[in-house]
């Protein structure tokens, strides 16, 4: 009687918890009374369960009851002796023979065979051995108990096939082990349940017995879904003995369990061939490939014969399609040695890639890249990784094996493969209905082709392919991509509307750049070694030019491709010099066909054009190397004519001298200083002018002049991004740069001169748009300059993570997506968004300046006064929005920290980092604390911003505090960076602190000027708030911020071990031990809890006997003994491995903390099985909650 009351009072709870109908108050009570009944008498907890798993009880009741088993079995086995595990085992093997007797709901049955299966895990092979006669006796009795007993069989190697936190690894292995051992029992019986419905279900069709037929389909089914349980990790040749492979090749002409089948042969397909594979796995692999070649060699032959197909035919194609790459990308070996077998596959896999159908031709795509990419990578040593071919005949690494296959790719086969990826290049949407090249059926890329990406990505997959195909077969690529081109713009001299062929002009233009860049780019061997291959490559790209130099387009849009067609062919110039004159003077008659004057808004399309023809000059001035150094001169009179005449802007004019810049860094350093004075003399002189600086930059309201001011505006603008693009462009070339060649004297960089004369306007110039957002000066400015002030549209969907805004036509934009319009430079008038992306333009290029200087060695420190670049970074820094200031430190203090001498720290670095760390640490805790104690964080970036939902304003500002302060702490990751602190000692592996002598130890001074972190904790006016900061970011729940402080938190620890700085020491042992474990309170600090865990091992290790708070602390977590702390320093002394120290340190903070470290403690799942026949797909976590973390030493904040 009393096991019925309490069945009844778990069944009303199961109804309460259910219904959503009921108060939460109820609900919850009905939850904590099931998780006491759970956590209760193991005993009452089974019979409870047994009695709601009848049948008198509803469903609902029922399949929680079997949840409530599956607990017991998973989590509380152990708790039964031996006799109750075994009449449990019986009881649940008898509730499966019942559930077949009647017209049970599938979920019942399927969580009665999840139990058993449940059981046969937790049991072992002992009992396995002992229920598999009667599952075999069972599954004889009828279609139904074939169902149910395959669905237990499909249950059983879940702990394999899912991964499970709950399953050690030795638990794994065992099972593992014992299903394996079990694989001739259940391979046979899973064969003949096959057989023998499969062959039920035709036969009882036939006899229009239909129920019949469904129960004998349903069980085929369920063997099935066993089967693909097994087909991950079951040895292939057990798949092959026992007949499984053969059986589910015969299902694949069965429509209706084709499907099914085709997983099982993805599955297998996938394997990855063991470097020591025996005769019996290549064996039974190629047996797949001739059942899978065989099928789609049918559908390929139905398809080009024209015979209707319909989708259902379609989608099975598609799952072949998708086994036959999953095949030959890991297993192409296993048929290589077969020359017919591997070129009948190679046909097959080019028969899908050229296929109208767009679904096949991509799935085609994945094999042929691939297998393009690993013939032509270079051998390997280690496995290649996941996505790589790694077991191809080129996956051993072997040249002439790579050369093999190879050769099977022959002209034939790649010409196809560019003739479809060229015209694959376009987009259904972008084809007008009257151009003149068709496509004819072919199912191009549409925007409502779902799960493959999207266009950008697709179209980059296809000209990767390109590229390999012309670096395996640069002739064919190039007279194919000639030929193409050719046509195209042959077609356009016939087209009454020559715009509607822009969009494939494009297309081509893409491919011609990809295939010249893998022909010339030195990687291609039959280039190399053959010159009369280079002159035949030369001479048809040459034939393409003199098509190209002849057009007299002048619509904006033609001349812009134009201007790309010509620069694509730039690596082509580099072989091919004596070309390079007649492409120079083409590109200058494209930007002078185009009218300069910008007033016009009708003219924006010719501004925009010119504007590319310029870029053109910079692509082909880095593609063509020294080939331009003899036309150098040529360019510059032709741009001093321009100029001199009023046809050449501002904007255009750095985009040319940018190319020469980059013309002059092949020609040699003297080269360099001839280009930069020549370029920049003549802005020195207006640059440097106080008038204009008087004028501007003298008073509160002068910038508001300057902005009334458009073309001289303009002129600044662009003369400050020119100083940004000279320092960029001048100097050593990127991969030329080693410790011996970086310049050590000021004259040895081409910049080094004109520091000077740069920087001083420029930070007055700053200083100006920073006073902009001080109240003073905000509350007088204009309604337009205020609005400039505010975030664009643009930024604002970037940080809410919105996709690319589309810009009109004649904008360019800042690097990070900021629309700049310069075709309005020169109008009288700027609006809100010019003068927006003015000042943004000038912020960032400007910031830019500055820290490039600081990197060209010592003229930014020598030639200029601290005194005065702290006025203009730091007078208004407690104005500045979280963008700016993050903006500030990555572009400007970085590279200042980085690179400003040890003897001028002192003038420099503490000036400029003591009101920066003062006023980030006070910003980022103020709105840190808003974010985990009111859900929002309070940033002045959207101040006055309505737009828009509160969630998203919530998600901005959540984005900006965290970018600024992981930008905050990695100043703190630059001062711990190992090249600013080589003086800093190191300590011995040993782990123990009686190895430190403390006659050893130092003065903290004494490393003030070989380690930057000494020089910042010796200035208690950066020290204090760098400490502070790296406190606070251990609290907050960000993990990438705390992996940056990680680091300065290790140097500041090791100064307090070598150092005799009782105050240093006070501070890591009282509040950066305690924060320390806090940190692994926070569950976005997992990926870094090994670090967090060595800290508090080195503070403990060689702190605890010289400090009373590290004891006093670990004694104050809430589930430690003194007792345990002597067990816990015990082990410790018995080793002097770091890393077990680590392990025992961490056991140690679980077992005091009651595993409350949610950084350290596994996620164990407590679920109940689940159906995995999809799938699983990854979760992202939520949110951290919000949580008072407090300052109790006790650290009562993680409990």
């Amino acid at each position: 009687m009393e096991e019925n009351g309490v069945s009844s009072n778990v069944a009303r709870a199961i109804v309460a918890a259910l219904d959503w109908s009921s108060s939460p108050d109820d609900r919850k009570a009905a939850y904590a009374y099931l998780e006491s009944i759970k956590a209760g008498d193991v005993r009452v907890l089974a019979s409870t369960s047994f009695i709601l798993v009848r049948k008198e009880w509803s469903s609902e009741i029922r399949l929680q009851a079997y949840k409530m088993l599956q607990h017991l079995v998973r989590l509380r086995w152990d708790d039964l002796n031996p006799d109750e595990r075994r009449n449990f085992a019986s009881v649940a093997v008898d509730l499966m023979s019942e559930i077949t007797n009647s017209s049970e709901e599938w979920a019942l049955k399927s969580q009665t065979s999840a139990l058993v299966a449940e059981i046969a895990r937790r049991e072992g092979l002992s009992l396995w051995q002992e229920l598999f006669p009667s599952l075999v006796s069972l599954s004889n009795k009828g279609p139904a108990q074939a169902e149910l007993v395959s669905m237990m069989l499909r249950w059983l190697p879940e702990d394999i096939t899912v991964h499970n936190e709950d399953l050690e690894g030795d638990r794994r292995r065992l099972l593992l082990r014992g299903l394996t051992d079990s694989l001739p029992e259940i391979f046979p019986l899973l064969y003949s349940l096959l057989e023998r419905h499969f062959g039920a279900a035709l036969t009882e069709a036939g006899r229009q017995q239909l129920e019949v037929a469904r129960q004998h389909a349903a069980a085929v089914t369920a063997t099935l879904n066993a089967v693909n349980a097994y087909a991950e990790w079951a040895p292939l040749p057990d798949l092959a003995k026992y007949g499984i492979i053969h059986g589910c090749g015969i299902l694949l002409s069965s429509p209706d369990f084709r499907l099914h089948a085709c997983e099982f042969f993805k599955l297998v397909s996938l394997r990855k061939r063991p470097t020591d594979a025996a005769v019996e796995f290549d064996s039974a692999m190629s047996n797949i490939f001739q059942i899978l070649m065989k099928v789609s060699g049918d559908f390929l032959q139905k398809s080009d014969s024209g015979a209707v197909i319909d989708e259902n035919e379609f989608e099975f194609a598609e799952y072949i399609c998708e086994s036959m790459v999953a095949l030959g990308s890991s297993n192409l070996q296993c048929i290589a040695a077969d020359n017919s077998v591997l070129s009948f596959y190679l046909q097959q896999m080019l028969g899908f890639f050229k296929h109208h159908k767009l679904a096949l031709h991509y799935q085609s795509l994945l094999f042929w890249l691939t297998l393009m990419r690993d013939l032509l990578s270079k051998p390997k040593i280690v496995g290649s990784g996941e996505n790589s071919a790694s077991n191809l005949a080129v996956g051993s690494g072997q040249d002439t094996e790579k050369n093999k296959i190879l050769a099977f790719v022959n002209d034939d086969i790649c010409s196809s493969i560019l003739d479809v990826s060229f015209q694959r290049l376009l987009k259904k949407e972008k084809i007008n209905p009257g151009t003149s090249l068709s496509v004819g059926t072919l199912e191009l890329w549409s925007d409502d082709f779902e799960g493959k990406g999207d266009f950008g990505q697709y179209r980059s997959r296809l000209l990767e392919l390109i590229r390999f195909v012309a670096a395996a077969k640069p002739m064919v690529a190039a007279a194919k991509v000639c030929e193409r081109s050719m046509t195209i713009i042959k077609s356009l001299f016939l087209a009454p509307y020559p715009a509607q062929e822009l969009v494939i002009l494009e297309s081509m233009q893409l491919a011609l750049e990809n295939v010249v860049n893998s022909v010339f780019d030195g990687s291609s061997e039959t280039v190399r070694s053959s010159s009369e291959v280079q002159q035949s490559l030369c001479r048809m790209f040459e034939g393409l030019l003199q098509q190209l130099l002849p057009l007299k387009w002048t619509e904006p849009a033609l001349v812009e491709v134009l201007g790309h067609y010509l620069d694509a062919l730039g690596p082509f110039l580099k072989y091919n010099p004596d070309v390079v004159g007649s492409v120079v003077n083409k590109l200058f008659e494209l930007l002078t066909s185009q009218p300069f004057v910008v007033k016009d808004p009708a003219t924006s399309a010719s501004r925009h054009a010119r504007l590319q023809i310029c870029t053109s000059f910079i692509r082909i001035a880095k593609a063509a190397d020294q080939s331009l150094l003899p036309h150098m001169k040529g360019i510059a009179d032709t741009m001093a004519l321009l100029q001199k005449e009023g046809r050449l802007l501002r904007g255009e004019h750095n985009l040319l001298g940018e190319a020469f810049l980059i013309m002059a860094s092949a020609a040699g350093v003297q080269q360099q200083l001839e280009v930069l004075a020549w370029l920049l003399e003549p802005l020195s002189k207006q640059w440097t002018q106080l008038d204009w600086q008087d004028a501007y930059l003298s008073d509160l309201t002068g910038l508001i002049r300057l902005c009334a001011d458009t073309p001289f505006m303009w002129s600044i603008f662009h003369t400050v991004t020119f100083f940004e693009k000279a320092l960029k462009r001048s100097g050593l070339r990127k991969g030329n740069i080693s410790v011996q060649t970086i310049p050590t004297s000021d004259n040895l960089h081409p910049m080094a001169s004109h520091v000077s004369w740069m920087l001083p306007p420029l930070l007055k110039l700053l200083r100006a748009i920073h006073s902009l957002w001080s109240p003073a000066v905000c509350q007088a400015l204009p309604g337009e300059i205020k609005a400039a002030m505010a975030m664009s549209d643009v930024e604002r969907a970037s940080l809410f993570g919105g996709g690319n805004v589309k810009l009109p036509k004649g904008t360019l934009s800042f690097t990070d997506g900021s629309p700049f319009d310069m075709s309005r430079e020169a109008y009288a008038e700027p609006n809100e968004a010019d003068i927006r992306n003015w000042l943004k333009g000038i912020r960032d290029s400007g910031y830019n300046v500055l820290g490039l200087s600081a990197t060209i060695g010592d003229p930014l420190f020598k030639c200029l006064d601290s005194q005065s670049v702290t006025l203009a970074l730091m007078e208004n820094i407690q104005h500045m929005e979280f963008r700016h200031l993050r903006l500030l430190v990555h572009l400007v203090l970085i590279p200042l920290i980085k690179n400003c001498p040890s003897d001028m720290r002192e003038a420099w670095l503490e000036k400029l980092l003591h009101p920066l760390l003062i006023h980030s640490q006070q910003a980022l805790s103020y709105s840190w604390s808003s974010l985990l104690q009111e859900g929002r964080a309070k940033v002045p970036d959207l101040h006055g911003i309505v737009n828009g939902s509160d969630l998203k304003v919530e998600v901005m500002e959540e984005k900006l505090l965290r970018d600024l302060t992981r930008e905050t702490c990695s100043i703190l990751s630059v001062f711990a960076s190992p090249t600013l602190n080589a003086g800093l000692p190191s300590l011995e592996p040993s782990g123990h602190v009686s190895r430190v002598d403390e006659l050893s130890l130092k003065d903290l001074a004494a490393f003030a000027t070989s380690s930057m972190v000494g020089f910042v904790l010796m200035h208690k006016s950066i020290a204090l708030p760098a400490l502070q900061i790296s406190l606070e970011a251990l609290r907050w729940t960000d993990g990438e911020a705390v992996t940056k402080v990680s680091s300065f938190c290790g140097a500041v620890i090791l100064l307090a071990i070598s150092t005799t700085n009782m105050e240093l020491r006070d501070f890591v042992c009282k509040d950066l031990f305690p924060a320390t474990i806090q940190a692994l309170a926070l569950e976005s600090n997992a990926f870094i809890s090994a670090d967090l865990v060595a800290l508090c091992r080195e503070i403990f290790i060689y702190l605890a006997d010289k400090h009373p708070a590290p004891r006093q602390i670990l004694l104050s977590l809430p589930c430690i003994t003194s007792q345990d702390l002597l067990a816990f320093e015990e082990a410790l002394t018995k080793t002097a491995s770091p890393k077990e120290q680590k392990q025992h340190m961490k056991s140690f903070l679980l077992l005091a903390t009651g595993n409350k470290l949610k950084a350290l403690a596994a996620q164990k799942s407590v679920n109940v099985i689940t159906n995995v026949s999809t799938k699983p797909r990854n979760v992202t976590p939520a949110l951290e909650s919000k949580t008072d973390e407090g300052d109790a030493i006790g650290l009562a904040g993680i409990v």
